[in-house]
């Protein structure tokens, strides 16, 4: 049985050690946010912008962080896990209440909680679903309420699936736990961040090199229609890197996977920030 090392309120133990109330709010609402921070070389890829997002979710949760613990934790974590590559699940909740209840009270104490995991930073194409986006309207703050997520992954499963990529009233939104970019006459598109999309942040970080080596990404609203004219497309996550989409199953494409745009976005990404 494999042992994931994880840390439980500034406590460093063996997951299967750690002990959580059931009234924890996380359990009972939801009431918790999180990220994942990847390591390459056991070191992290852009650590400040996920502590920056992290403490832009709890902040909108009204939740106050420790940022400087926070930090600390994670980057002991991967510094004892004898990792080189892998990935650091954070959560922050907001505590355990007396008796479940909607309405918290103003004293709870925070949870925090991570764990560390090895990684391959490999990605094979993939195969996905379009499906209705069913999830709630602020998708900007990385909750771990992921139920519509959840339930659109696992009905493409059924379908042999890897991934699915939602729409709301046929406008693209995002994938289940990726950002969506694809390709239409040689110009990189990508849907524009509101609050039905989290902000990646390598989504963000594929953006700025790509300006950075003069290619332009258009960020606007995209249509399901747009996305059938695509001559590539990939997904963008802190696990995935850009991981190309091989065929969409419920959706008249082309899609070529060696497309040189594809290939030359993730050979600039791949030499920034996993070489």
């Amino acid at each position: 049985m494999i042992q994931i090392k994880g840390v439980f309120n500034g406590s460093f133990d063996i997951v299967d050690n750690i002990k959580v109330s059931p009234f924890s709010r996380a359990y009972t609402f939801s009431d918790s946010v999180y990220e994942v921070v990847p390591f390459f070389n056991s070191k992290p890829i852009a650590f400040e912008a996920h502590l920056k997002r992290l403490e832009f979710s709890s902040s909108e949760l009204s939740i106050s962080l420790n940022l400087e613990k926070i930090s600390n934790e994670i980057a002991t974590l991967i510094s004892t896990s004898g990792f080189s590559n892998g990935y650091v699940y954070y959560q922050v909740t907001r505590g355990v209440d007396a008796l479940r209840s909607h309405m918290h009270e103003s004293s709870l104490e925070i949870e925090t909680f991570g764990y560390v995991k090895a990684h391959l930073f490999e990605w094979k194409p993939l195969k996905v679903s379009i499906c209705d986006d069913i999830r709630w309207n602020r998708c900007d703050i990385k909750s771990t309420s992921l139920l519509g997520n959840v339930m659109n992954m696992n009905s493409a499963r059924k379908n042999n699936c890897d991934e699915v990529i939602m729409h709301k009233d046929g406008l693209l939104t995002e994938a289940g736990a990726s950002n969506l970019f694809f390709v239409i006459d040689e110009t990189i598109c990508t849907p524009a961040l509101n609050g039905n999309i989290l902000p990646g942040i390598t989504r963000a970080l594929l953006i700025d090199e790509l300006k950075a080596n003069s290619i332009k990404v258009l960020e606007k609203d995209f249509s399901l229609d747009d996305l059938s004219k695509a001559t590539c497309a990939w997904l963008t996550s802190s696990t995935k890197g850009l991981a190309p989409i091989s065929e969409i199953v419920n959706l008249e494409s082309n899609l070529d996977i060696y497309n040189l745009v594809y290939k030359s976005s993730e050979e600039i990404f791949n030499k920034k920030f996993l070489s």
